[in-house]
C-alpha cells in the first residue's frame, strides 16, 4: 500500500470489523464450481451453501480435520484440487511483515478421508504460498526462501531452488515488493503442470535497515530489513523457470539492466511462453514481453509512457497484481490504461497490434470485479457522477456499447460485491454515511436487480458531504460531522483529519469513516467539529490529471489545497479559530507536520503518528514514482518533507512513532526531534517500543495510545462552545 497501514485503511477496518480481500489469500469466498454456492467453516469442518435455498452441507466433518494424534485442524483459509477431491488447508500461520503468509499446510483427501502433512522435514511455520498443481497431484510451496514441490501420495519432496536466504529470495518477494506492488506469491504452475515459474529477488546489494528490539531480553537485539531507500537502485530481480523433476532453471532474457527496472507480473500464456510486465525504474514506461521458456528469448508486444508514472494491475485489483485477463481463446485480452486522461478497460490483441477502447467517455473505472465471457460483459466498479460513491457497472466488450449500471443508482453510497463464478451471484454490501453496512446475495442476472439496500433505516446523522472551492480556484470533497446540538451563535473547536497522498482517499460515503477511532468518547457531543478534506493527488476517480498532479509535489500541492480549504470552511463565524487542531498517520502524519509548520496560522494544535519527516528516508518504488529520482530534482523532495518547515513550528504537537517501524523507519522521528530542538521548539512526543507502523502490539497499547491521543487533544483544542 505505499504507506498501506495508513489510519483511514486501519479506521475503516476497525469499524466494519472486516477484512481486505486478498486474492493471493483465499480466504474471504470460497465459491463452488457451478457459481451457485460457496464453502465456509462450520462447528470444525467445512460445508457447502447453497445460495439459493440456504441449505447446508457438510463437505468435511470435523473428524475428517482431526489428526492420529487428536488434533483438530482449524485452517485460517482452504482451496479446494480443481476435481474438488482434495482440500489444501493452511494452518498455525505467521506474520510476514503485513499478513499471515506462512505457516503450516495439510491436504486432506476427500474420498479416502487421508490427512497428511505437507513439509514435515521443514522447520515448522515455514511454508508459504502453497498450491496445488493443475492435475491436484502435487503441491508446490516455498520454504525457507526456496522452491519445493511435494508429491501427496508418496510424500515424496523435491526441492527446487537452492541457496535462498532473506537476501537471495526464490518464489516469493522483498519487503519493498510487496508492499508497493502487492507481489507475494512468486511463483506459478505451467498450464500442464511440468514446469514452475518464479521469481529470483536479489537484495545482497540493498542495504538493511537495522530497527532494535531493546525489551525482550537483557541485552538488546538488531532486527535488520532489506530497504532500498529512494534514490538507491532496486534489487535486481529475475524470472526462472524450472522443471518439477528438478535440474537447472531456464532464466527468461528480458532485455535492460536488472537493477533499473522492475518486474511486478508474470503469468503463462502457454505451455511454452510466459507473458511478463516490465515497468522502469522511474515508472513511466511500461513493457509486455512473451518469453519463450526453452530459450528464454524475449520479445516485445506491447508498451506505453507516462510523463509521470504508469498505473499497473495492483492499482486497479485491490491491491493484488495476480493473474492475467486473456479472453477470446487467449486471442486477445484485457488492459487498463489512463492514455486518454482516464483510467479506461481496453481489448488488446495478443500480439499487441490492435487495441479498442471499451469504457468510452469522461470518466475512471475504479476496478474490474469479473469479466464474464460467455456473455460478453466486465463488470467494473465506477462512480461517473460522485467520486466519494461507487456503484457497479457492465458493458459489452465489443467497444460500441455504453455501460449500464448493475447497482441501484437510487442507493447513494458506495457499493462492492464479490462475484460468483459464471456471474450467477454476488454478495452485495452497501453503506453511507448514514446508512449503517448491509449485506445481501443478488442474482446478477436479474435486471430488476432485487438490491433491498434502500429499505435500510438511515441513522441520525450531524455529517454533511459538501465540496469547497478554494481561493485557487480547486473544487475539493469534503465531509463536516458537526457537533451535537449545534448552536451557530457560539464557537466550536474544530479537528481537521488528513491523508493527502497518492495511496488513500479521507473523503468516501460509507458508514463510520467519519469516527475517530482514537479518541475516547463521543467528538460530536464533545463539541467538535470534524472535517475532512481530498486534495489534488488522492486516488479520486477524477481522471487522470487530478491524480497525477501531485507528481513531484508531495508536501507542497496536497498540503496547499488542505490548507487553503481549512482557510475557506474556518471563514463560518461559529468556528473557533484559535481551536483548529489536524492529525493524520503515516502519509496523514507527515501531512499533519506540514500543515502545522507551513501554515501555522491556520493550524494551532498538530498529532501526527508514524510520518516520514524526510521523504529521502521512504523505500524507492512509492518515492521514486511519485516524485521522480533525487539524483535528478532532490530539491522537491527537500520542498516537500516535514524537516525542511520544522523550524516554522508555532502550535501545539505530539508526535508519535513505534521503534519497530519497519515501513516508516523510527529514524524518521528522530532526524524531525533533532530539527525541533535545534530550534528551540517545544513539543510532546511518545515512542512506542517495539510497535510496527499500525501501533497495535503489545498489552494495552490500544487504551494508552487512545489515552495519550485523547489527552492531548482535550488539553491544547479544549472540546465545547463557547
Amino acid at each position: 500500500m505505499n504507506f498501506k497501514n495508513k489510519v483511514f485503511y486501519l479506521m475503516v477496518m476497525i469499524v466494519f470489523t472486516s477484512k481486505l480481500v486478498e486474492a493471493q489469500f483465499p480466504v474471504v469466498t470460497q465459491w463452488t464450481s457451478d457459481g451457485e454456492g460457496y464453502y465456509k467453516k462450520k462447528e470444525g469442518g467445512i460445508v457447502k451453501v447453497n445460495i439459493s435455498s440456504n441449505a447446508e452441507t457438510i463437505v468435511i466433518s470435523k473428524s475428517q480435520l482431526t489428526t492420529t494424534s487428536g488434533k483438530v485442524i482449524d485452517p485460517a483459509s482452504f482451496t479446494f484440487s480443481i476435481d474438488n477431491n482434495k482440500v489444501l488447508l493452511f494452518t498455525n500461520t505467521s506474520k510476514v511483515w503485513r499478513y499471515n503468509t506462512r505457516g503450516d499446510y495439510w491436504v486432506l483427501d476427500i474420498k479416502s478421508k487421508k490427512l497428511i502433512q505437507l513439509g514435515k522435514s521443514r522447520p515448522s511455520q515455514s511454508l508459504m504460498y502453497a498450491k496445488f498443481s493443475p492435475n491436484g497431484k502435487m503441491v508446490a510451496y516455498v520454504s525457507g526462501h526456496n522452491l519445493f514441490v511435494e508429491t501427496i501420495a508418496s510424500k515424496s519432496i523435491n526441492q527446487l531452488t537452492f541457496g535462498g536466504t532473506r537476501k537471495l529470495i526464490n518464489g516469493t518477494f522483498d519487503w519493498v515488493y510487496e508492499e508497493e506492488f502487492g507481489c507475494r506469491d512468486g511463483f506459478r504452475w505451467s498450464p500442464d503442470g511440468t514446469q514452475i515459474a518464479y521469481w529470483q529477488v536479489d537484495a545482497n546489494q540493498i542495504k538493511d535497515y537495522l530497527m532494535l528490539n531493546t525489551t525482550d531480553g537483557n541485552y538488546s537485539k538488531v532486527i535488520p530489513v532489506e530497504y532500498p531507500k529512494v534514490g538507491e537502485a532496486p534489487s535486481p530481480t529475475k524470472i526462472g523457470v524450472v522443471s518439477i523433476a528438478g535440474g537447472a532453471t531456464h532464466w527468461m532474457n528480458i532485455p535492460g539492466e536488472a537493477s533499473q527496472h522492475y518486474l511486478p507480473r508474470m503469468e503463462w500464456s502457454n505451455n511454452n511462453t510466459l507473458v511478463v510486465q516490465q515497468l522502469d525504474r522511474k515508472q513511466q514506461e511500461s513493457k509486455l514481453f512473451y518469453c519463450n521458456t526453452s530459450s528464454g528469448k524475449s520479445s516485445l508486444f506491447y508498451s506505453e509512457k507516462n510523463k509521470s508514472w504508469v498505473e499497473i494491475k495492483s492499482y486497479w485489483n485491490e491491491d493484488d497484481p495476480t493473474g492475467w485477463e486473456w479472453i477470446n481463446h487467449q486471442k486477445e485480452f484485457i488492459w487498463v490504461s489512463e492514455k486518454d486522461g482516464w483510467r479506461h478497460l481496453y481489448k488488446v490483441s495478443s500480439n499487441g497490434k490492435k487495441e479498442q477502447l471499451i469504457t468510452k467517455g469522461q470518466y475512471d473505472i475504479a476496478s474490474i470485479k469479473y469479466i464474464d465471457e460467455a456473455n460478453n460483459y466486465i463488470y467494473f466498479m465506477a462512480s461517473p457522477n460522485n467520486a466519494t460513491q461507487l456503484y457497479l457497472y457492465r458493458i459489452k466488450m465489443d467497444g460500441n456499447s455504453d455501460a449500464e449500471s448493475v447497482s441501484d443508482l437510487n442507493n447513494k453510497g458506495t457499493h462492492q460485491y464479490i462475484i460468483s463464478p459464471g456471474a450467477k451471484w454476488a454478495r452485495h454490501s452497501f453503506s453511507n454515511y448514514k446508512t449503517p453496512p448491509m449485506a445481501e446475495w443478488i442474482r446478477l442476472q436479474d435486471k430488476a436487480n432485487n438490491e433491498k439496500a434502500n429499505a435500510v433505516k438511515e441513522a441520525e446523522s450531524t455529517i454533511q458531504y459538501t465540496t469547497i472551492t478554494t481561493e485557487d480556484g480547486v473544487t475539493l470533497d469534503a465531509w463536516i460531522n458537526s457537533p451535537k446540538n449545534f448552536d451557530s451563535t457560539k464557537k466550536y473547536p474544530v479537528v481537521f483529519y488528513v491523508y493527502g497522498e497518492p495511496a488513500s482517499s479521507t473523503v468516501i460515503d460509507r458508514y463510520g469513516g467519519h469516527r475517530n477511532f482514537l479518541y475516547n468518547g463521543d467528538m460530536s457531543a464533545d463539541g467538535y467539529f470534524q472535517i475532512a478534506v481530498d486534495n489534488r493527488g488522492t486516488p479520486s476517480l477524477k481522471g487522470a490529471a487530478w491524480r497525477k498532479s501531485i507528481y513531484r509535489n508531495i508536501g507542497t500541492i496536497n498540503i496547499r489545497d488542505m490548507a487553503m480549504a481549512a482557510k475557506k470552511i474556518l471563514s463560518n463565524s461559529y468556528f473557533d479559530k484559535d481551536r483548529v487542531a489536524v492529525w493524520g498517520w503515516s502519509g496523514g502524519g507527515s501531512s499533519t507536520l506540514n500543515l502545522l509548520f507551513q501554515y501555522p496560522e491556520i493550524f494551532k494544535t498538530g498529532i501526527s503518528i508514524a510520518a516520514v519527516g524526510n521523504q529521502l528516508f521512504y523505500d524507492n518504488i512509492y518515492q521514486e514514482r511519485y516524485m521522480g529520482l533525487p539524483q535528478e530534482n532532490k530539491a522537491d523532495f527537500i520542498k516537500g518533507s516535514p524537516i525542511t518547515h520544522a523550524k516554522n513550528l508555532q502550535g501545539n504537537l505530539l508526535y508519535i512513532h513505534g521503534t519497530g517501524d519497519d515501513n516508516v523507519h523510527y529514524s524518521n522521528a528522530e532526524v524531525l526531534l533533532n530539527e525541533l530542538i535545534k530550534y528551540n521548539k517545544q513539543f510532546q512526543f511518545m515512542a512506542y517500543p517495539n510497535r510496527s507502523h499500525s501501533i497495535t502490539e503489545g498489552e494495552g497499547t490500544n487504551l494508552h495510545l487512545k489515552t495519550l491521543y485523547t489527552k492531548f487533544l482535550k488539553q491544547y483544542c479544549p472540546a465545547g462552545a463557547r
